[in-house]
């Protein structure tokens, strides 16, 4: 790899303010222009057929896009049938306006015009490139024979629109800006904008695209906030931004250009676009939504949008895609699913103005995720923090701190043995088998109670086939049932913990127990039962983990 054989590409601006910088946050949103009909479109293997692109663009209305370019109309007849389509079907709802691109030249740009023909309201978007590059290589034409394209384009977009059935506004590009010395492309902007005279009710917009990203996005919020102080009409006119994504800065370029003041942003879902693809528009918007601050577009649908966009356009939304990703939410990590689970509980109980869950910079159901399915995910990586949260908030099941962690390493150690994740009700099925109701080698058939010297209690058991009764005498129910046991079988351990809660909020309501025990040598056995009955409960729960003791030493 050489690196000398590449240089600097774009130019900082002769006056450098660098206002911009010491703003920390967008406090209110852009005007949003979808250009995925356009721009999206001609970067797809295959384009969009007219009836998928007449459904993405009602998605798009029903996102909240006020502004949407419908595409290039003289550049093939699907994209100038759908733009006649949804005039003439009245398909444009009246708060929306259309856009069209038409380069800076008289057959297309009267194509163009013939195409919107009764459009109640358009922008007729015009660009030419004005770059160093593109000027000394493809057009080999002077500055002043550049600007002058533009200036024709202009004049004609204006004369032209004067002749044609509806309302139109007129936006002008130089395309490839951020290879344009900025006092040129401000000396083109300006000559056309003198050209458009734009008014209060009016206004034009001037685009400012990142053709191809050159530059870090400092420099080109730099170049926006040079445009944006030096020129002409600025109280009319609507600078707008249209990055790419080659140095994959898209989002910081767009962010840091409104910061500098820019007031519109071109772009896509998903950033689909030519090469790196356009800025994402998902991304833009849901940061200003996680900073507090509307942004005047709806994602609480993102699967919905997410399937209908890979269904129009063939593409897929990758999993870790910002905001709309399938596992963006999702935490395997066990210190994470900790960090997470206490966090939720924290809300719960001090039910806080603001989101600040610890790993999840936004709520998911704010974006129709869920908690038990998107957000814990269980597999060799996780710990107990993420299982107990699952098992207590799909199942009701509030595990005792330790055995918490037991049932994280029971998990762990399947996840691990199969390669693969473990679903919630996986994961269920696994506690039942390791901790309810284990009674192999040991089974209880009968126990009675007296309250004699305490708590009398006779155990019939069995074990190996011979069943016998037990007499023993204790404190509490529980602890009179492990008084028998021992003495029947000469068991060696300590009840260290035992807990219960209800499963349901009824007078029928069942109970569960979890009791936990420690061996001679300090090991934790655990065991769990549900019953009607709490004292059936904690007996079963008992002898389970007197079983799951029994079989680890046996093995």
């Amino acid at each position: 790899m050489n690196a000398g054989k590449y240089t600097r590409q774009y130019f900082m601006p002769p006056v450098k303010s660098m206002k911009w910088a010491e703003k920390d946050y967008i406090d209110k949103a852009p005007i949003w222009c979808s250009v995925d009909l356009r721009d999206g479109n001609q970067a797809l293997v295959i384009p969009m057929s007219l009836d998928q692109k007449v459904k993405f663009f009602k998605l798009l209305v029903e996102v909240g896009f006020k502004e949407i370019e419908v595409g290039f109309p003289a550049a093939s007849e699907t994209e100038y049938q759908f733009l006649r389509k949804l005039i003439e079907d009245d398909l444009i709802p009246d708060d929306v306006t259309i856009q069209v691109l038409t380069q800076a030249r008289e057959h297309i740009i009267r194509k163009t015009f013939e195409a919107l023909d009764g459009a109640k309201k358009a922008v007729v978007h015009v660009y030419n490139s004005t770059s160093l590059a593109q000027r000394e290589q493809v057009f080999k034409k002077s500055k002043e024979e550049i600007l002058q394209i533009a200036v024709d384009g202009a004049a004609l977009l204006k004369k032209l629109a004067d002749e044609t059935e509806g309302n139109f506004l007129f936006e002008y590009s130089p395309e490839s800006f951020t290879g344009t010395e900025p006092e040129y492309a401000l000396e083109v902007c300006n000559a056309v904008l003198d050209v458009w005279q734009p008014t209060p009710d009016k206004k034009a917009i001037i685009n400012l695209p990142v053709t191809v990203q050159h530059s870090l996005p400092h420099v080109y919020a730099s170049q926006i906030e040079y445009m944006c102080e030096n020129m002409k009409y600025r109280e009319n006119v609507v600078v707008s931004l249209h990055p790419h994504n080659d140095r994959g800065c898209g989002v910081a370029d767009a962010e840091l250009g409104v910061l500098a003041g820019a007031d519109r942003i071109e772009g896509t879902l998903f950033g689909n676009g030519e090469r790196t693809g356009n800025v994402d528009i998902v991304t833009l918007a849901m940061n200003m939504y996680s900073q507090g601050v509307d942004p005047q577009l709806d994602f609480s649908d993102m699967p919905h949008v997410c399937e209908c966009y890979e269904m129009y356009t063939g593409m897929k939304v990758d999993e870790r895609s910002p905001y709309s990703g399938a596992l963006v939410f999702a935490a395997f990590s066990g210190s994470h699913q900790d960090a997470i689970a206490k966090g939720m509980h924290w809300r719960e109980e001090k039910e806080p103005a603001h989101w600040t869950v610890p790993y999840l910079p936004i709520d998911p159901k704010d974006v129709g995720r869920s908690y038990d399915a998107d957000v814990i995910r269980i597999n060799s990586q996780s710990g107990k923090g993420g299982v107990g949260y699952i098992l207590e908030t799909k199942y009701g099941l509030n595990l005792p701190a330790k055995m918490r962690e037991a049932m994280g390493y029971a998990s762990k150690a399947v996840s691990d043995r199969t390669h693969k994740e473990l679903l919630p009700e996986e994961i269920f099925e696994l506690f039942k088998e390791k901790f309810e109701n284990v009674v192999e080698p040991y089974s209880i058939h009968g126990v009675h109670f007296q309250q004699v010297d305490g708590i009398t209690t006779q155990v019939t058991s069995t074990y190996k086939g011979e069943t016998i009764t037990t007499e023993a005498t204790g404190n509490g129910r529980l602890n009179a049932v492990s008084n028998a046991l021992k003495k029947a079988y000469g068991f060696d351990y300590r009840l260290v913990t035992y807990q219960e809660h209800a499963l349901e909020q009824s007078s029928s309501s069942r109970a569960i127990a979890y009791v936990g025990i420690s061996d001679a040598k300090g090991q934790l056995f655990w065991g769990a039962a549900v019953d009607p009955d709490i004292i059936r409960a904690s007996i079963d729960a008992l002898l389970t983990a007197i079983n799951n003791m029994v079989n680890s030493q046996e093995n």
